[in-house]
């Protein structure tokens, strides 16, 4: 492959190990030749299909709908005349576009501007945006973070800066969720922000011109902002953390998966990857002291320009990292990384394959989920743990950059009713989200969840 620096997209179908031909409607736009991998294969040294554990695989494409994919355009909700921008998922489904230095008189005219904290060392670059189910955006910048009404431009409220001297944003590159909405009859259920790892001032400018990696941070920040009078609840991480990318998985829980220990994210700015994914329990059962658990390392670093998503069979897909401005395979300790490889959770292990739910089918039409409409799902169950509930849940596939997985979000459905069909078959009774700022349109993966084990998902639309 050629050296550059240009943005490149592929297809890549995960039960195949293959990438099937993809074209743009773009003139001079190049096609992506279709590609064979096995898991040993090195195709022009562009992918190999190596894995954590070689288990089962599935696709993670949305489901074909009939209409061709190909050069779909979707125009974005445009705040501002163009500068850096974050995406973020508006109401409507949409891509929301909001600017790093806004023209409107309002308050939002100097957020970022106030955030930034110079050439360099910027530390907001690359903000964390998080839809809220009042509609209102939640922007996190460098240390401090806003309430965003988008469709005024207004700042509504500030929310306290979070404590310590660590900064957050890029080159400081920390990372941030929304933890799980969980439906509680209302239309607006509690939201809480959590945002962990990231940089002391004047990290980048050590790292990129003195070669000094100063250690990152090991403090994660939790801040439920629909409290009247909302304060950040600080802890501690087992291990400093930069550029790593945090994802939720079904059970609600979080991993923080990908980057380093020391330094900060740019152009070979960073040392000391990050091999260990950690685990983080959102539950009420574990005190802060539990609530974190180191996992099984990789052997590949990935730093910069790394990336994860969640699979529909619950895996982790966990690819890319190059920290040279241009591809090099060769340079050491960090060549650049186009390899793939799955993580497999621990609600994965085999012996728990009897307490795993097995959906049969989604009794609506269309595999719709209706805003609130009750809907059924049938599903096998061989070991039923009567003590432990089943759940519902809705998680809207991600796509990340710069350690921030856009557009993720997570739903836990209010149950009407569970009825047992058969000795092993069962069928729940969920209702659809209430409002489409709770769960934007769209498509989600649908997990039914036993005990802390979550099911195969299927694909389902919200609407």
């Amino acid at each position: 492959m050629p050296a550059d620096c240009t943005a490149h997209s592929l297809l890549y179908d995960v039960p195949t190990l293959s990438v099937p031909s993809f074209s743009l409607q773009t003139p001079g736009a190049p096609q992506a030749p279709s590609t064979r991998m096995g898991p040993n294969s090195k195709p022009e040294g562009f992918l190999r299909g190596s894995l954590w554990f070689a288990h089962t695989h599935l696709a993670t494409t949305i489901p074909a709908t009939g209409k061709s994919c190909q050069g779909i355009k979707e125009p974005p909700v445009v705040l501002d005349e163009p500068n850096i921008t974050r995406r973020a998922c508006d109401n409507h489904g949409r891509s929301c576009s909001l600017h790093v230095r806004m023209s409107s008189s309002q308050r939002a005219s100097y957020f970022m501007i106030e955030t930034l904290d110079g050439y360099g060392d910027e530390n907001n670059l690359y903000p964390f945006l998080h839809l809220l189910p009042d509609g209102n955006l939640f922007v996190f910048a460098n240390k401090r973070s806003i309430l965003l009404d988008y469709k005024r431009n207004r700042v509504l409220k500030e929310f306290p800066v979070i404590p310590g001297e660590f900064k957050r944003n890029y080159p400081s590159t920390g990372s941030s969720v929304l933890l799980p909405l969980r439906l509680n009859g209302t239309d607006f259920p509690d939201a809480e922000v959590m945002v962990c790892g990231g940089a002391p001032h004047g990290a980048f400018n050590l790292s990129d011109k003195l070669r000094v990696f100063v250690s990152a941070s090991n403090t994660c920040g939790r801040l439920r902002v629909t409290d009247p009078e909302p304060q950040w609840v600080m802890e501690e991480m087992p291990m400093p953390r930069i550029m790593s990318d945090m994802l939720l998985l079904p059970t609600g829980d979080v991993i923080l998966i990908n980057g380093a220990m020391n330094g900060t994210a740019g152009w070979e700015d960073a040392t000391n990857p990050a091999y260990h994914p950690v685990l983080y329990r959102t539950d009420g059962l574990h005190s802060r002291r539990t609530r974190f658990m180191v996992l099984s390392p990789s052997r590949i670093p990935r730093m910069y320009h790394s990336s994860a998503v969640l699979l529909a069979d619950g895996r982790i897909l966990v690819g890319g990292g190059n920290p040279h401005p241009k591809y090099n395979f060769t340079a050491h300790p960090f060549p650049t990384e186009l390899s793939l490889e799955a993580y497999h959770p621990y609600y994965l292990y085999p012996r728990l394959s009897p307490q795993r739910p097995s959906i049969v089918t989604v009794e609506s039409k269309g595999m719709t989920v209706l805003y609130r409409q009750a809907f059924s799902v049938t599903f096998v169950l061989k070991l039923y743990r009567t003590e432990r509930m089943i759940s519902v849940a809705l998680m809207a596939p991600s796509f990340t950059t710069h350690s921030f997985a856009m557009n993720q979000r997570m739903v836990f459905l209010e149950v009407a009713e569970l009825e047992q069909l058969s000795v092993f078959t069962y069928k729940i009774t969920a209702t659809g989200p209430p409002t489409a700022t709770v769960a934007p349109p769209g498509y989600y993966m649908l997990f039914v969840v036993h005990a802390a084990i979550p099911s195969h998902a299927v694909w389902v639309k919200v609407q």
